[in-house]
C-alpha cells in the first residue's frame, strides 16, 4: 500500500467521514498532512493560534487545560476516528486547551482551518456532522461542570462509567462491554477525583454484582443499577 493509499484508508476510519463519497475523501486526502508523534509530545498548547484542525488516526490523545495553580485538568481522552481542535472552524482565535500524545506512536492528520471550512461549505452532509459534533461536545462539557458542582466523587465516577459504556460500549445479551485503555488514574483525572476513590467505587460495584472489570474492560451486568 502506497503512502497516499495508506492515508486515504485512515481517513475512511474517521467517524465523521464514513459516509462521504470517494471524491470527497480524495479532496480531504489532498488537503491533509499526516504525521507520527511520540508519546508525551504536545500537539498544541493553550494560547497558541487556532489555525489547524486535527484528525486522530491511530493511538490516543489527551485534551486538557491547566488551572491557575498549574494543576492539569483533563477534559477528554480521544480514541482513533475522532476529530479535535475543531473550534478553529467555529471562530476560535486561540487555543484554550492543550492536546498531548498518550501512546507510544500516534498518527494524526492536520488540515488548515481555511481548507476545512472550504470543504465543509461544499459538503453539506459533513458540515452538519461537524456542527452536531461541536454542539454535543459543548453539551458534554456543560454536563461535566454541573457534575463537578452538584455531585460527589462517588457519583461522578459512576456517571463516567455509565456514560462511557453507553457511548463506546457494546451490548452482549443483557450486559454491556466497554473496552478501554484507561488506568484508574486516568478515570480519576477525568472525574476530578482520586485514584483511590476510583478503585473503591469499582470494587464496591463489583462486590454488589453490578459490574466486573479488569485492566482493559468493564462489563456491566446490571445497567439499571448504575446509579
Amino acid at each position: 500500500m502506497s503512502a497516499s493509499q495508506s492515508k486515504l484508508w485512515y481517513l475512511e476510519q474517521i467517524n465523521i467521514f464514513r459516509d462521504l463519497t470517494d471524491e470527497d475523501l480524495d479532496r480531504i486526502n489532498e488537503a491533509t498532512q499526516m504525521k507520527t508523534m511520540e508519546k508525551d509530545a504536545y500537539i498544541y498548547f493553550p494560547d497558541e493560534p487556532s489555525k489547524v484542525v486535527f484528525l486522530l488516526k491511530e493511538g490516543r490523545v489527551k485534551i486538557g487545560t491547566f488551572s491557575e495553580d498549574g494543576k492539569e485538568i483533563i477534559k477528554a481522552i480521544l480514541e482513533p476516528g475522532e476529530i479535535f481542535g475543531e473550534l478553529a472552524i467555529a471562530g476560535q482565535e486561540k487555543r484554550t486547551d492543550f492536546a498531548q500524545v498518550l501512546d507510544k506512536s500516534v498518527k494524526i492528520c492536520a488540515i488548515t482551518r481555511e481548507e476545512m471550512v472550504e470543504i465543509l461549505n461544499s459538503t453539506p452532509s459533513l458540515n452538519l456532522k461537524v456542527t452536531q459534533l461541536i454542539g454535543l461536545r459543548l453539551q458534554k462539557m456543560e454536563r461535566r461542570f454541573e457534575s463537578l458542582i452538584f455531585k460527589d466523587a462517588r457519583q461522578r465516577v459512576i456517571d463516567f462509567i455509565k456514560t462511557s459504556v453507553e457511548e463506546k460500549g457494546r451490548k452482549i445479551g443483557y450486559e454491556w462491554l466497554f473496552k478501554h485503555k484507561l488506568t484508574h488514574q486516568d478515570i480519576a483525572n477525568l472525574t476530578a477525583t482520586s485514584r483511590q476513590t476510583v478503585t473503591i467505587v469499582l470494587n464496591e460495584l463489583r462486590e454488589k454484582g453490578i459490574l466486573s472489570f479488569d485492566r482493559r474492560s468493564i462489563l456491566v451486568h446490571e445497567m439499571d443499577q448504575l446509579k
